[in-house]
């Protein structure tokens, strides 16, 4: 007898990070789309957890000391710059035993944030939990990690951003509502 591929459901993304709003999001979520998403087929939705953890841009010592090892340059948007080129925004230049325990510090960050949204996702059997940690801008990763796994819903938090400060440090998820290849669901935090 052949066998029976079991039913797929939908697959929703969480965009999850430290703060509170992703965590009522999630919550949300289980609450709302998740509950009410249980169908006499048996097929089961997939929730992907999604985290991006910032990755600090390299650069080469351009003034020949250390014979090229590498120094992590914070505070720019400069990816790699080879020996001789200038930068063309400041950062703070830190050496390696710095930046490898910000790495540490990235890491367990992650850590904590996937193992708390996992605890709150525990009690919902009527749906599988995959988790993705991504290294790189929020936006990017999020919108990539929708279109790579053509997911069916993207929720988000939103952390309230004012006019102002959206127009300074932008919004993730005013832009993964532009963006994104799905239909995008912003969950508001009520004020306490």
């Amino acid at each position: 007898m052949a066998d029976v591929a079991e039913p797929e459901g939908r697959k929703i993304i969480v965009a999850v990070d430290d703060g509170e709003e992703s965590t009522y999001a999630l919550q949300w979520c289980l609450r709302n789309i998740v509950s009410s998403s249980e169908t006499s087929s048996g097929a089961r939705d997939t929730l992907v957890l999604v985290y991006a953890r910032p990755t600090p841009p390299l650069f080469s010592a351009m003034d020949g000391t250390d014979n090229g090892r590498e120094h992590h340059l914070f505070g720019t948007e400069i990816d790699f710059v080879p020996d001789f080129q200038v930068p063309t925004k400041t950062g703070v230049l830190f050496s390696e035993e710095i930046t490898a325990s910000l790495d540490k510090y990235s890491r367990d960050l992650a850590d904590s944030v996937m193992e708390k949204a996992q605890n709150i996702c525990k009690n919902h059997s009527n749906v599988k939990v995959e988790v993705k940690v991504t290294i790189g801008d929020a936006r990017d990763v999020i919108c990539t990690t929708v279109d790579r796994i053509k997911a069916d819903i993207l929720v988000m938090g939103s952390h309230g951003y004012g006019f102002i400060k959206r127009a300074f440090i932008g919004s993730v998820s005013d832009y993964c509502s532009k963006n994104a290849k799905c239909p995008v669901i912003i969950v508001k935090r009520p004020a306490v």
